[in-house]
């Protein structure tokens, strides 16, 4: 294990903007160190003249994601391959992988940044891990978290035919699980999930502490939404299967950045410039990632990056993410974007109980469809048309359908058969599900 490792930087150990600057020059010199090892580092930096300062850092290219997929699947590897402990690649669409490597002592970091959840992680906590294990990080990132701490965890994965959602509901009630870690959406998913097996999600599951999200742009409207349904706090994580954990909200609601742990900057695409705060696209230089160093990483995430005291008194950064630019879609002059839409949604009164809705954005015309019970339907189109005018200034058809009609009754109730495969049946079996997992 690398010296540098043994004493990462822990929340409290620095007091002041200053002092944390001095904790980021430290360990930079390590960290292109460490890249000037990789083939794309090798050929991108100037062994003689290694940058040592954030200011030397500044006059470097930015690193992207097609950077990343160029150099599939080992042109970032800065260690000999024996050292390697997980391969990853992230769930983008673009087709070509995003490879992303990490050493056991990374996984010391990774770990440890994740757990920095202000509620806490103990041995006393059952914690269901509800994100996906294959290939991404972020299931296997939440595990190894509660496993530093001590808890127990529930591998629920998702996307698997394992773990329905009748068996989340149930597996959250029986095992009294206190902690989740998903993306929002599955927590509205698990309360009508709940509700259907006859369960109340606020009242029936009083071991719950709180719920851990992450892997979506959250409005505030929509965690109030479901922090009201659940009963407890809606804890927001930000990163990234190339970065791990970037940012963790304090007891005060704010998103902090781990600039203890990595150096972030602000790029505004239409000028080219960064700076250290503002808005625009988060770039990224992790201080403690030996087996695939990134320098200057540019996440393409819309944020903003503020720096002023909180109340929590870590002595960080503060961000809000906003997404994707390229998730915006034009109706007549203005751009509509999730985040500001679901914003709108999740405003409406909580007694017309909309959980699930869609849009299409079309040339001249927004069309919104969500699910309400009958009695609210004409108030609640009335109003969400209202609001999308006041809005966006567009034309919108907004319609309330019934519930059940978005998401399936059966898709919160089924418990689908998962069998190994076979070949040999008996006569009054289905020998059509041969070799087939369901």
């Amino acid at each position: 294990m690398n010296d540098v490792r043994s004493s990462l930087p822990q929340l409290g150990e620095w007091k002041g903007p200053q002092e944390l600057r001095r904790l980021q020059e430290k360990q930079l010199p390590q960290t292109v160190a460490w890249a000037a090892r990789s083939p794309f580092y090798r050929r991108r930096l100037n062994a003689a003249a290694l940058p040592t300062t954030p200011a030397d850092l500044a006059t470097l290219p930015l690193t992207t994601k097609q950077d990343l997929r160029d150099n599939y699947p080992y042109g970032m590897l800065a260690v000999p391959k024996e050292r390697l402990a997980t391969y990853h690649e992230s769930s983008g669409t673009a087709g070509s992988p995003t490879p992303s490597y990490y050493t056991q002592e990374d996984w010391t970091d990774l770990a440890e940044r994740f757990a920095r959840k202000w509620i806490g992680i103990s041995g006393e906590d059952v914690f269901l891990v509800r994100t996906p294990y294959a290939l991404l990080l972020t299931g296997h990132l939440a595990h190894a978290a509660a496993r530093l701490r001590g808890a127990t965890v529930v591998p629920g994965d998702n996307r698997s035919l394992a773990m329905p959602y009748a068996r989340v509901a149930r597996v959250m009630h029986d095992l009294g699980v206190t902690l989740t870690w998903s993306v929002p959406t599955e927590c509205l998913i698990w309360a009508a999930a709940a509700t259907a097996a006859g369960h109340r999600p606020g009242a029936d599951f009083p071991a719950l502490r709180a719920l851990f999200v992450g892997g979506e742009p959250l409005t505030a409207a929509r965690r109030r939404r479901i922090s009201k349904l659940w009963g407890v706090p809606v804890i927001e994580e930000y990163g990234s299967t190339e970065t791990g954990s970037l940012a963790g909200e304090c007891r005060h609601g704010r998103m902090h950045l781990w600039a203890d742990r990595a150096l972030f900057e602000v790029y505004d695409p239409k000028t080219g410039t960064v700076r250290a705060d503002g808005e625009g696209q988060l770039v990224v230089t992790p201080l403690f990632r030996e087996a695939m160093p990134l320098l200057r990483y540019n996440l393409e995430d819309n944020v903003s990056v503020s720096y002023g005291d909180c109340e929590c008194g870590w002595d960080l950064p503060t961000v809000q993410v906003f997404g994707r630019s390229a998730f915006g879609h034009r109706v007549g002059a203005a751009t509509i974007t999730q985040h500001r839409l679901e914003e709108l949604v999740f405003s409406l009164p909580d007694s017309y109980a909309v959980v699930f809705w869609r849009a299409k954005a079309e040339p001249a015309l927004l069309r919104v469809e969500f699910e309400v019970d009958e009695e609210h339907r004409a108030h609640a189109q009335a109003r969400l048309a209202a609001s999308v005018r006041a809005e966006f200034g567009v034309d919108s058809e907004v319609v309330g359908l019934a519930p059940g009609t978005l998401v399936p009754h059966d898709a919160l109730t089924a418990m689908p058969d998962v069998v190994k495969p076979r070949s040999l049946f008996g006569p009054d079996e289905d020998w059509g599900k041969a070799l087939l997992y369901y």
